[in-house]
């Protein structure tokens, strides 16, 4: 979410799909800084924050991108930071509960075995890998106020089958879990020192299902330029509002 992936313009490394439209770039116009280091990447996770991110693009392997705490030192004084929907694997989710039948069986079927939700496991196991990530920011970058973003509305209640085709039922269950997921976020960042920013709250009623003009997230098939089940450029730009508020208040 964070790199804005395939939001033109695109810099960096092609398969980390960074535009200059993200929401980090916005901020930092608003701000006016001085220096500024976007290291987003697309399909980042806990574990790239220390280690090479492995990129490919279509298949074809890209290299590498750099441990994102590489951008950090002592001098850095503000961190934006959007991350656990990659640890969730919640886009692959997503895909599974894609369905072009809407008679066919919840795909919940496939993640809820024996009353135990997998999605939700894996949201849980995510919370203590945020909070090495946020004690590691605050070791490199003592100085530093450190902004941790939640995740948007992606799909209003009961769905909007075949807009977005997914079951009404798989629709709640996902944002559900999306929800969750900004739970944990929240909980971590409260208890690490770091700072929480809402954006699902101000982002309802802006969800993949919405018309064009109003939708700041794309479905399976993108109708704007961004990646699928990802924030577009109104996106990007509605969540540099929110920081840049939150920053201000």
């Amino acid at each position: 979410m964070a790199s804005g992936p395939l939001v033109p313009p695109i810099t960096g490394p092609l398969a980390c799909g960074r535009s200059t439209r993200n929401y980090a770039h916005l901020l930092a116009d608003q701000l006016n800084v001085t220096t500024f280091r976007d290291v987003t990447c697309s399909g980042a996770d806990t574990d790239d924050m220390a280690n090479p991110q492995k990129l490919s693009l279509l298949g074809v392997d890209m290299g590498t991108a750099a441990p994102q705490f590489d951008a950090l030192s002592a001098d850095t004084t503000l961190v934006t930071l959007t991350i656990g929907g990659n640890d969730a694997g919640l886009v692959g989710v997503a895909q599974d509960c894609m369905q072009l039948d809407p008679t066919a069986d919840s795909c919940q079927k496939k993640f809820v075995v024996d009353g135990v939700d997998k999605v939700a496991q894996r949201i849980e196991a995510f919370g203590p890998k945020l909070a090495a990530v946020l004690d590691t920011i605050h070791q490199r970058s003592p100085q530093a106020r450190v902004l941790v973003t939640g995740y948007g509305e992606y799909i209003k209640k009961g769905g909007c089958w075949p807009i977005v085709p997914v079951l009404g039922k798989d629709a709640d269950w996902l944002q559900g879990s999306v929800d969750h997921l900004n739970s944990v976020i929240s909980a971590q960042s409260a208890a690490h020192g770091a700072e929480y920013v809402d954006v699902r709250t101000p982002s309802a009623g802006h969800d993949a299902c919405r018309a064009i003009g109003t939708k700041w997230v794309e479905g399976f098939v993108p109708t704007a330029p961004a990646a699928p089940l990802h924030p577009n450029a109104l996106g990007e730009a509605a969540y540099a509002r929110f920081i840049g508020a939150h920053l201000g208040g």
